[in-house]
């Protein structure tokens, strides 16, 4: 915004930055680890324990997000409407109570249903921070705060993938229980424990902070509320029209499409890497199977805080989706076609950076032209419309490789949805018109713009 006056504001947001950002990275890191730590279980004794498939792996994986998707909305014009800090709280004490449940599964029906439960119990926790994050930093800001605070997905599965294998290899025994058992007991405490820290350690509005000075917090509000009207005004975007427009359910399917690539990498990367002894002849234990999950989940993470920088910094937020989709989707199916582990750990390498690189600059695009109580029913709806990937995206995975012994297939699949993502992003483009009323998927008036 022109109002945005430095150093002051500079100062004043990195202020900000520094006390919010991190700790919500934390909160997600966990969040994000009690989500895709079955991908961990499953080869280390789930499976052969519960007696599952990779079908009915995939199932058990995925009906997450059934109970995601149906609480999603709900559950963050709740947010909005009773502040982040009651609600974050009580959505983390919630899934915490469910993960640590699951480490006392006795079949596989129990198992898919605490799965259920632990999706509707997330529900509304990641697009509350999405949501938060609009209440605390403009526009021209927004691309590279969402990058710091998603960069708990690759450090959670690169970091989280080696703590898991630790937890499985020496929880073994402890308190009775296999060690991968021991593993949901141990994960799924934090989110317990940091839920009365949420309580007393977010503030929902900058002029409510103690930890700034009047002036600053008066200042802040003042430059997000100016930004907030100047949106509204602009793209006239009520609740109803964010929850029906053609333009959302686009793209819903363009995360659908990242996300899809996200979850079948997460949940199925560590079945890959089991799967090099048979393929190649090598063998790992299970903490250097962890450590080498790692790998591409850390060059994602960085690259993702490089990548959304540089879109923050141009102000062109549509290729900064689409392209390093499309690079993604070309490598990942391309993986269990090479002929060493080196080579296919570079090709998933890719593909982690690119799914990586595309996840902050989407949320940039949403808040373009929606704000307030739109903001918050139509990222609610895209990341739960999305998120259905994260049912489908392993169930087709696991059923494809059940039906023709090979994971090739749905790893070719995986990379189409990804590419499709990708072109829907560039024909949507970035936000309509400040006149567009239609319910087409785009509209006349269209133009690329950037965030600020």
């Amino acid at each position: 915004m022109d109002s945005l006056e430095r150093p002051f504001g500079d100062v004043t947001w990195r202020k900000a930055a520094r006390r919010l950002v991190p700790y919500l990275g934390l909160l997600y890191f966990i969040n994000y680890l009690d989500r895709v730590n079955i991908g961990f279980a499953g080869p280390a004794g789930l499976s052969k324990e519960l007696a599952l498939t990779a079908t009915a792996f995939g199932f058990a994986s995925g009906i997450f997000f059934i109970g995601y998707l149906i609480l999603e909305v709900p559950s963050n014009l709740a947010l909005h409407k009773f502040g982040a800090r009651r609600w974050i709280a009580r959505i983390m004490i919630s899934w915490g109570v469910v993960a640590t449940a699951t480490a006392f599964v006795p079949n596989a029906t129990v198992l898919i249903i605490l799965r259920f439960l632990l999706g509707v119990a997330e529900a509304g926790f990641f697009p509350g921070i999405i949501l938060y994050l609009t209440y605390w930093f403009p526009a021209r800001y927004r691309a590279r705060m969402v990058a710091w605070f998603m960069v708990a997905i690759p450090i959670s599965s690169a970091i989280g993938a080696t703590i898991s294998a630790l937890l499985i290899r020496h929880g073994e025994g402890v308190f009775g229980l296999t060690g991968w058992r021991f593993m949901f007991l141990v994960e799924g405490l934090p989110a317990i424990l940091l839920a009365f820290v949420t309580w007393f350690f977010l503030t929902d509005r900058p002029t409510e902070a103690k930890w700034l000075t009047p002036a600053e917090g008066k200042w802040m509000q003042e430059q997000l509320d100016a930004e907030r009207a100047q949106t509204e005004q602009q793209h006239h975007w009520p609740l109803r029209k964010a929850l029906t427009h053609g333009r959302i359910i686009g793209l819903a399917f363009v995360y659908f499409g990242n996300v899809y690539g996200l979850y079948a990498l997460g949940f199925f990367l560590p079945s890959i890497i089991a799967g090099f002894q048979q393929q190649f002849g090598t063998t790992f234990s299970i903490v250097e199977r962890g450590l080498i999950t790692a790998v591409p989940y850390v060059f994602g993470a960085i690259a993702m805080v490089f990548w959304a920088r540089h879109g923050d910094r141009t102000g062109e937020r549509v290729w900064h989706v689409a392209l390093p989709m499309i690079v993604g989707g070309v490598a990942i199916p391309v993986a269990l076609y090479l002929g060493s582990p080196f080579a296919v750990m570079v090709a998933v390498t890719i593909t982690a950076v690119g799914i990586c690189c595309a996840l902050p600059t989407f949320w940039a695009l949403p808040s373009t032209f929606l704000a307030g109580t739109a903001a918050a029913g139509g990222i609610a709806l895209i990341n739960s419309l999305g998120n259905v990937s994260g049912f489908v995206a392993p169930y087709i995975t696991g059923g494809l490789e059940d039906l023709t012994g090979s994971q090739r297939t749905g790893l070719w699949v995986v990379g189409g949805v990804m590419v499709a993502g990708a072109l829907l992003a560039i024909a949507l483009k970035a936000a309509p018109g400040k006149n567009a009323t239609s319910g087409a998927l785009t509209d006349e008036s269209d133009t690329v713009k950037g965030a600020d």
